[in-house]
């Protein structure tokens, strides 16, 4: 909405404004899926709340249960969410009244966005204090807070100290006191506010999040497989086309198994709970939260894991399902979700198949490798029906969406389903092929020959799992995974064609998919060098053979040629000749004899 058609009415600018200046570009539309479900949660019907500093439009439609009013330092901001919210108060915290208190303050995007350049600097925590005063007694603040020592800082390709940027207003990091760099500092300023805080969730990849996990159970549970899935996509897909020192999804897996994952997240979430009017805060929460808040698509595509009696289960709530066709197979798409499947039903438990194979793989641990994927090939095949095809959701079951746990294999999201059957080899060759593109473009050690190809290193580990595959079969899985692929993400035809031809491209030598990794890509430059020091060798070897043949196909000319003008050559030669001649005649005459003893025609036939 442009400055001219804003309703005025409902924007307030008490001085500070700053006239020009919009932060809603930096935010990228559909990415408060996660942090937008988690404050409609803690959000009840009818309340009073205050959303400070620049959000996504879609948590204020979250909010439309209640009566939201918006806290902005850009003009153009406030004129932008303005037919979103009740009121919208331009000019930094100083704007609001002294008098105005809130059931709800939300600051999912920090604190330094919520401060104006145009009026007095009062720093973090003197923020923080302003939005506890606006807090009534026993309401809740939701914050959230980056972490100068998170994954993004340990990636970026730019030092957090040279910023220079039109939005550096504020270069913040572990030198600036005035920001908590840790949890334990977080807990402690919000403490001397006079707030209980909650619960922490570490929020996965930068403001709004992909994941929003408590950071409790994220330090405790190192070798979960959801976990380990979840942080995967959110360092690949959360730094998707930028560039960054190294692979974000590795840093982050790599964080987990060590109990760092909490602590070396990109921000939190915190919720905490202003002291009531009567007393002193409770010790314990009264709210039950999510073990985790997960975006999966568009933003209103979050799925929650839950605790329940037997452990944790799936929930989706009627605002946040999906509306499905009434015969969702019926489409020409390869694959469809239908999230509904998930609702209450428990999530598996185990490690990540993908992850147990590169353990063993790194390990040269042949035997471990061979048991794990014929468990896996087993596991396909036992699902089959006697056509030898799978249907549903194992038919799409690949390394990255399949648990292990006891020897016991399952699917950790089986809301993802194939339209038609898919042949059990194809479906193997499928979860094979990503494995191996995984194994050989990310340059993890294995045991296998360096010269291998996609194909080539898909049909030894299908012979390492017990199956006879062959290059047509893998070339068959290359088409089911660009199908599912291109429904997964949307595509068209063109799109499908696209991916397509880039799936058959892919070579051993290639970075992996994703974020522009400088250590992958070193690691890549490696493997170009290598092979092309081995063809190298080969054409000079080549090279070397055909010039020793052809020194001795020209000593063998030179021989011959001495040979037939030597005199025992001539010799032999004019001893050879009447013998011909004598055969030459023979011949000829054999010829005319059969020609006299044939019979003749007779005349008149």
């Amino acid at each position: 909405m442009t400055t001219e058609t804003a309703p005025a009415d409902r924007i307030v600018l008490p001085g500070g404004e700053m006239l020009t200046w919009s932060d809603l570009p930096e935010q990228r539309p559909g990415t408060a899926g996660a942090l937008a479900a988690l404050a409609a949660r803690v959000v009840p019907a009818g309340a009073a709340v205050l959303v400070a500093g620049p959000h996504d439009p879609a948590l204020l439609d979250r909010l439309a249960h209640a009566e939201v009013t918006c806290l902005l330092r850009g003009y153009p901001d406030g004129a932008a969410l303005a037919s979103r919210a009740a009121r919208v108060v331009v000019g930094g915290p100083t704007g609001l009244g002294d008098d105005e208190r809130f059931d709800v303050v939300i600051a999912g995007a920090g604190l330094d966005p919520v401060e104006s350049v145009e009026g007095a600097r009062l720093g973090w925590g003197a923020v923080l204090a302003r939005l506890t005063g606006a807090l009534r007694p026993g309401g809740t603040l939701l914050l959230w807070a980056q972490n100068p020592m998170g994954l993004r800082r340990l990636v970026d390709t730019d030092a957090w100290y040279a910023r220079r940027d039109d939005a550096a207003w504020t270069v913040t990091g572990v030198l600036d006191v005035d920001h908590p760099a840790n949890r334990e500092q977080l807990r402690d300023r919000l403490a001397g506010a006079g707030l209980r805080p909650d619960a922490f969730f570490a929020a996965y990849p930068d403001v709004g999040g992909r994941a929003l996990i408590d950071a409790d159970e994220l330090a405790a549970v190192t070798t979960c497989g959801l976990f380990d899935a979840v942080l995967h996509d959110a360092g690949g897909n959360g730094f998707a086309a930028t560039t960054v020192l190294q692979d974000p999804a590795r840093l982050a897996v790599d964080a987990l198994h060590a109990g760092l994952g909490a602590a070396l997240a990109p921000g939190w979430v915190v919720l905490a709970t202003k002291a009531p009017a009567s007393g002193p805060v409770d010790d314990e929460p009264s709210r039950v939260l999510p073990v985790a808040l997960l975006q999966t698509g568009p933003a209103a595509d979050v799925l929650e894991v839950v605790t329940g009696p037997q452990g944790w289960r799936w929930q989706v709530t009627p605002a946040e399902r999906s509306e499905n066709p009434a015969a969702p197979f019926a489409t020409r798409e390869a694959a469809c979700r239908d999230l509904a499947t998930l609702d209450g039903q428990p999530v598996p438990q185990g490690r990540l198949l993908r992850t147990l194979l590169l353990d063993t793989a790194l390990r040269q641990d042949l035997d471990g490798l061979r048991r794990t994927l014929r468990g896996y090939a087993d596991w396909l095949a036992g699902q089959a029906d006697p056509d030898g095809e799978l249907g549903g959701a194992v038919a799409l079951a690949t390394v990255d969406n399949v648990l292990v746990a006891d020897g016991a294999y399952a699917l950790l999201d089986p809301s993802w389903q194939a339209t038609a059957p898919l042949r059990t080899e194809v479906v193997l060759a499928r979860g094979l092929r990503r494995f191996a593109i995984t194994l050989v473009t990310g340059g993890y050690a294995h045991p296998w020959p360096s010269t291998l190809d996609i194909a080539g290193l898909t049909v030894v580990l299908g012979g390492v799992a017990g199956h006879d595959l062959d290059r047509a079969t893998v070339s068959a899985a290359v088409e089911t995974e660009a199908a599912v692929t291109a429904a997964v993400r949307g595509l068209d035809n063109e799109g499908r064609g696209v991916l397509l031809s880039e799936l058959r491209a892919v070579e051993p030598t290639d970075p992996p998919a994703g974020p522009r990794s400088y250590q992958q890509l070193r690691e890549a430059w490696l493997r170009q060098r290598e092979e092309l020091t081995r063809l190298t060798a080969l054409l000079k070897w080549t090279e070397e053979l055909l010039t020793s043949r052809e020194r001795a196909l020209r000593r063998a000319e030179v021989k011959i040629n001495l040979l037939s003008g030597s005199v025992s050559y001539q010799v032999g030669r004019l001893a050879i000749t009447p013998a011909r001649l004598a055969r030459r005649g023979a011949r000829a005459a054999k010829r005319r004899v059969r020609e006299v003893l044939a019979p003749k025609p007779q005349e008149g036939q």
